[in-house]
C-alpha cells in the first residue's frame, strides 16, 4: 500500500505534468493563430481567392504568410494540421480528472454536507454534466441564435453562470470549479474535434475533388474558434483554483466563477483588438481590475469556507488510521505541529486561511488526510515548510510508520 500510494503520487505528477505541456502547445498555437488572423492586411496584388497576408520575423529569418477565407485554387502539395494539441490536452486533463478526482472521490469530489451520494454516483455525475455541458452547447449553435455571434454569446454566458451554480449544489467547492473548468475545455476541445477540423476535412475533400468548397463551413468552424479563444484564460484561471481555497472554498464561488469569464473576455478584447490594430482599449484592463477587487471581497464575505465539511464521521478508510495504535502521537505531533496553519482560525503570523483548505484540528480530518500528510510529512520533508513549527526526524518516523502500519 505504501508504495503504491508513492507510485499515485508521482503518476498524478506525471499526468499534471503532460496536462501543462499539452496545454502549453494548445495554447500557443491557438494565441499565435488569432493575433496572425486579425494582423492580416490585405493589399492589390493578392493572389486569387487570398482575404490577406503578414509578414513576420523571428529566430533569424522572415516568415511570408497568407490566408485563404476558403481554400486555394489546388490542393497544397503539403498541409500541416493544427489539432493534435487539443486531443491531447483533453486526454491528459481527463485522466487527471480520474487520478485525482475520481480515485479520491471521497475527499475532493463529494462533500456529504452539499449533496450525500456515493463515490459509484459521484461519478456518474461528473462524467453526466460534462457531457451535457457539450450537448448543450452545441445546440444553441446549430439554432437560429447561432446566427447571431453577440446574442449567442450572451446566452452561452448566461448557461456558464447557471452551471457554476449548479456544480456547488453537486461537488465541494473544489470540484464545482474545476467541473466547470473541464465542462468549458470539452466545448473547446470538441469544438475542433467536432467541428473545426470535420468542417476543413470537408473543404480539402472538395478540393481534392475539384469542387468548389463551400464557405459556410469555414464561417461555422470561424465562430467556434472564435468561442475557444475568448474560453481559454477562464479555462486558465479555473484549473489553478484548486491551489486557492478563496476561491473555490467560499460562499459566492459561482459568482467568483462567473466573474472570472467576464475577466477574461476582456483581457482578450484587449488583445484581440490590438493585434487587430484597431486600437489600444486600456479600459479593458481597468475593467477587469474592478472585477478581480470584487472577486477579493466576495471571497471574504462572509468569512466562512466551506470547501469540506466540518463536523462529519470518518469514512471507513479513515478509520483504519484512527485505530492505529500510533494514532493519538500522531494526533498529538499534527495538532502540535500543523494545526496552527491547517485550522478554521489559524493563528500563524500572516496565514488567515488554511492552505489549500486542508484542515488537520479534528481526528476524522487528520485521518482522512493521512496519505497526503505521510507523503508531504513523512516521507517528503515539505511540510511544514522550511521547518517552520521544528518537526523532529523522529516525529516524521513516527507518520511513517503509522501510515504504513495501519490496517497491519
Amino acid at each position: 500500500m505504501t508504495d503504491f500510494a508513492i507510485f499515485w503520487d508521482w503518476l498524478s505528477f506525471a499526468v499534471r505534468w503532460l496536462h501543462v505541456i499539452t496545454g502549453i502547445a494548445w495554447i500557443g498555437s491557438s494565441f499565435y493563430f488569432v493575433a496572425l488572423d486579425l494582423g492580416l492586411r490585405q493589399r492589390p496584388g493578392l493572389p486569387a481567392g487570398a482575404f490577406g497576408e503578414e509578414w513576420q520575423v523571428h529566430g533569424g529569418g522572415f516568415y511570408h504568410i497568407q490566408k485563404y477565407l476558403v481554400a486555394p485554387a489546388e490542393m497544397p502539395e503539403h498541409l500541416t494540421w493544427f489539432k493534435w494539441e487539443s486531443y491531447a490536452t483533453w486526454l491528459s486533463g481527463f485522466a487527471m480528472l480520474c487520478v485525482v478526482y475520481y480515485a479520491g472521490a471521497d475527499l475532493f469530489l463529494i462533500d456529504p454536507n452539499v449533496l450525500n451520494i456515493s463515490v459509484p454516483v459521484g461519478i456518474l455525475l461528473s462524467l453526466a454534466t460534462i457531457g451535457v455541458g457539450w450537448i448543450v452547447y452545441d445546440l444553441l449553435c446549430r439554432s437560429p441564435l447561432g446566427k447571431s455571434d453577440t446574442g449567442l454569446m450572451l446566452v452561452l454566458y448566461c448557461v456558464l453562470v447557471f452551471i457554476a451554480w449548479g456544480l456547488t449544489h453537486l461537488f465541494t467547492g473544489r470540484a464545482a470549479f474545476l467541473h466547470l473548468g473541464a465542462i468549458t475545455a470539452t466545448i473547446m476541445s470538441a469544438n475542433v474535434f467536432m467541428v473545426i477540423i470535420p468542417n476543413q476535412k470537408i473543404v480539402v475533400a472538395d478540393l481534392i475533388a475539384g469542387r468548389k468548397p463551400d464557405p459556410k463551413y469555414g464561417k461555422i468552424a470561424k465562430q467556434r474558434s472564435l468561442h475557444n479563444n475568448y474560453l481559454t484564460l477562464p479555462v486558465l484561471f479555473l484549473m489553478l483554483s484548486n491551489h486557492y481555497p478563496l476561491a473555490f472554498g467560499t460562499q459566492f464561488n459561482w459568482v467568483i466563477a462567473s466573474l472570472v469569464f467576464i475577466i477574461g473576455v476582456l483581457i482578450r478584447h484587449y488583445f484581440n483588438t490590438v493585434h487587430a490594430r484597431k486600437g489600444n482599449p486600456t479600459w479593458t484592463w481597468l475593467g477587469a481590475a474592478v472585477l478581480f477587487m470584487i472577486i477579493i471581497w466576495l471571497s471574504t464575505v462572509p468569512k466562512v469556507l466551506t470547501g469540506e465539511p466540518k463536523t462529519s464521521a470518518a469514512s471507513a478508510a479513515a478509520q483504519v488510521y484512527i485505530a492505529s495504535a500510533h494514532f493519538p502521537a500522531v494526533r498529538d505531533t499534527v495538532l502540535g505541529r500543523c494545526s496552527m496553519c491547517h485550522t478554521e482560525e489559524p493563528v500563524y503570523e500572516g496565514i488567515y486561511h488554511a492552505p489549500k483548505g486542508v484542515l488537520l484540528d479534528t481526528d476524522e480530518r487528520i485521518a482522512e488526510h493521512a496519505r497526503e500528510i505521510y507523503i508531504q510529512a513523512g516521507r517528503a520533508h515539505a511540510m511544514p515548510p522550511a521547518n517552520v513549527s521544528h518537526i523532529t526526524d523522529q516525529e516524521r518516523a513516527l507518520l511513517v510508520a503509522w501510515f504504513e502500519g495501519a490496517g497491519k
